[in-house]
C-alpha cells in the first residue's frame, strides 16, 4: 500500500480506499465486518460510505465495527456522503443548510463519532445556492463536525466555481472530488481531470472495474447469469449488459488488460487497479467488495508495477471518443504552444 495526501489536506490516505456500498446490501454484516479487519490489517486507512447506503445501514455497520475496536478509530481515515433522499418529505434531501444539518448530525450518530473526517456533497444540488452549502460546510469545520470536505460526482464547471466561492469568502477549501473512472468510463479527462490538478483536488474514483466489467467476469454476446450484479440484473444502470457487450471499444479495452494480466500471472482487476491508481491527480482509488476474497485480489493491485509500455497499453486502447471540437486533436493544439515560439 501507497500513501497520498488526501487532496491538498494535511492527512495522509492509503492509496486505495474501501468503499461500503454492498455492506448491508449485498454483503451481511459480519462479512462486512471481516472485510474491514481485512482492509485495515493489508495497510489501507481509508474508509468511504454514505448515508443512502442501505439507508444507513453502511454506517450504522461501521460504527458498530469501531465501537468493537477503539484502536481503530484513530488508524482511519473516514469518509461519509450526504445530498440523496433519507425520507420523502421535500427537505429529506438536497444541500441545504437545513437538510445537511439533520443529515450530518444523523450521520455522526450512526458511525458513533464525533467527528468525519472527509464529509461529501454526494452530487451537485442545482436548487440550493452553492454558498448556502460551501458556508454550511466551513461552518461544520470550524464546529470540528468535519475536518474536510469535497464532492461526488461535480462537472468540471460545478468544482471550480465552489473552490473559487470559497475561496472568494475566505471559507474552508474542498479537497476531493469522486467521480466515476476507468478503464472503460474515461470522459472526465476532458474537464474534471485538469480542473481537478488546477485546484489541487485530490480524485477518488468509484467504479474502478466498470462495474465488474474490468475483471473479466463478463464474455462477449454471452449474456450475463449468476450471482453477478449485472447477472442479476442486466440492465444495471450505466453499466447496462447491451450496451457496453455491443461497443467493440469494450472488448478492445477488457482483451488488453487480460493480455497484460496474463503476462503477470494477475487477474484483470489487479491491471485495471493499477493503472487507475496511477493517472494524473489521483488520491485513491474507491474498492468495493461483496466478500474478502473479492477485497483480497483488489487490494493484490497495491504489489503491481505496470511499465511504461502496458500502461501506454492500456491508455490506447481506452482512448475515450471526443468530437472534433473542443476536445478533439486541432482544438487541443489550440490550447497550448511550444514555449520557443514558432507555428
Amino acid at each position: 500500500m501507497q500513501y497520498r495526501t488526501l487532496g491538498n489536506s494535511g492527512a495522509v490516505v492509503s492509496n486505495y480506499a474501501l468503499g461500503t456500498m454492498t455492506f448491508g446490501a449485498e454483503a451481511t454484516e459480519e462479512t462486512s465486518h471481516a472485510i474491514l479487519d481485512g482492509y485495515v490489517a493489508a495497510g489501507g486507512n481509508f474508509i468511504d460510505t454514505a448515508d443512502v447506503y442501505s439507508a444507513g445501514v453502511s454506517e450504522e455497520i461501521i460504527g458498530r465495527w469501531l465501537a468493537e475496536r477503539p484502536d481503530a478509530r484513530d488508524r482511519v481515515v473516514l469518509a461519509t456522503k450526504g445530498r440523496f433522499p433519507m425520507g420523502t418529505a421535500p427537505n429529506d434531501v438536497g444541500t441545504s443548510r437545513r437538510h445537511l444539518t439533520r443529515a450530518l448530525d444523523d450521520s455522526l450518530r450512526r458511525l458513533a463519532v464525533e467527528q468525519i473526517d472527509l464529509y461529501q456533497m454526494h452530487a451537485w444540488d442545482p436548487i440550493t445556492p452553492l454558498e448556502e452549502t460551501l458556508r454550511f460546510l466551513h461552518d461544520s469545520v470550524s464546529s470540528g463536525k468535519i475536518a474536510y470536505y469535497g464532492f461526488s460526482n461535480f462537472l468540471g464547471w460545478q468544482l471550480t466555481k465552489a473552490v473559487h466561492v470559497a475561496k472568494a469568502f475566505g471559507w474552508s477549501a474542498p479537497v476531493t472530488l469522486q467521480p466515476q473512472y476507468s478503464l472503460l468510463v474515461r470522459e472526465i479527462e476532458s474537464e474534471i481531470v485538469p480542473a481537478s490538478l488546477d485546484a489541487g483536488i485530490g480524485l477518488l474514483p468509484w467504479s474502478p472495474l466498470g462495474g465488474g466489467w474490468l475483471s473479466g467476469k463478463y464474455k462477449r454476446d454471452v449474456p450475463p447469469s449468476g450471482a453477478t450484479r449485472l447477472g442479476e440484473n442486466p440492465e444495471r444502470g450505466m453499466e447496462a449488459w447491451q450496451a457496453r457487450n455491443d461497443d467493440p471499444r469494450t472488448w478492445d479495452v477488457i482483451g488488453t488488460v487480460e493480455k497484460i494480466a496474463a503476462d503477470h500471472g494477475v487477474s484483470a482487476s489487479q491491471v485495471a487497479l493499477a493503472w487507475l491508481a496511477d493517472r494524473p491527480a489521483v488520491t485513491s482509488v474507491i474498492l468495493g467488495a461483496r466478500t474478502t476474497e473479492q477485497l483480497a485480489d483488489n487490494l493484490a493491485a497495491a504489489d503491481l508495477e505496470l511499465s511504461p509500455e502496458e500502461t501506454d497499453r492500456l491508455t490506447q486502447a481506452s482512448q475515450p471518443r471526443v468530437g472534433v471540437y473542443p476536445y478533439g486533436p486541432m482544438a487541443q493544439n489550440q490550447r497550448s504552444r511550444k514555449i520557443e515560439g514558432g507555428r
